[in-house]
């Protein structure tokens, strides 16, 4: 059996799901962030008691179609943002009607009418936090930076940082600005 949950947004995330779902006393076959696949199915009670579990850490469980492909479509660009390695040769909209073997301008208005932003939108501010992570650590050159979110270059990566923060990237490391905001809060 399949749940979908809301906020799994990170590997971290994936393991308090997992460490839960187990005190309960359920198995899961596999854990991907915004849905896990139980060994058996469950019953009316034992899905609420997982909801009320779940829900202690933010957690939400889905069950209307259009929330779960919006988490499916969030869950996805989350993992290309975080993933050094992610594939994305070919430009978004083709990656994601790929992945969710949909129509990506069904899945565009969908996204953009429940969540009242576009995809591109929220994929750039996903893409300017963890430049902000990456900058605050102070490990990597800019243009590292850009080359790890696939940016064609820093200039492209810093227009679109100072449309989104207000600041170069390069003012944002000097200040030490410390505003980052939570993924699962974009």
């Amino acid at each position: 059996m399949k749940l979908y949950i809301k906020n799994m947004v990170c590997d971290r995330c994936k393991w308090v799901v997992k460490t839960e779902i187990e005190k309960l006393g359920f198995k899961a076959n596999v854990i991907d962030l915004g849905e896990i696949e139980l060994e058996t199915d469950i019953e009316p009670d034992q899905k609420k008691q997982i909801k009320e579990a779940l829900e202690k850490f933010g957690f939400e469980l889905i069950d209307d179609k259009k929330s779960r492909i919006i988490e499916k479509i969030k869950a996805l660009l989350i993992d290309v943002t975080q993933n050094k390695n992610a594939d994305l040769s070919k430009n978004l909209s083709l990656y994601i009607a790929e992945h969710l073997n949909q129509d990506y301008s069904k899945l565009s208005n969908l996204f953009s009418e429940v969540e009242g932003i576009s995809i591109e939108k929220y994929f750039i501010n996903l893409k300017i936090e963890k430049a902000k992570e990456l900058i605050m650590y102070d490990e990597l050159s800019l243009s590292e930076i850009a080359d790890i979110l696939n940016y064609s270059n820093v200039a492209h990566l810093s227009n679109q940082f100072k449309k989104v923060t207000g600041f170069t990237p390069s003012y944002f490391k000097q200040i030490k600005v410390a505003k980052r905001t939570q993924i699962d809060k974009l």
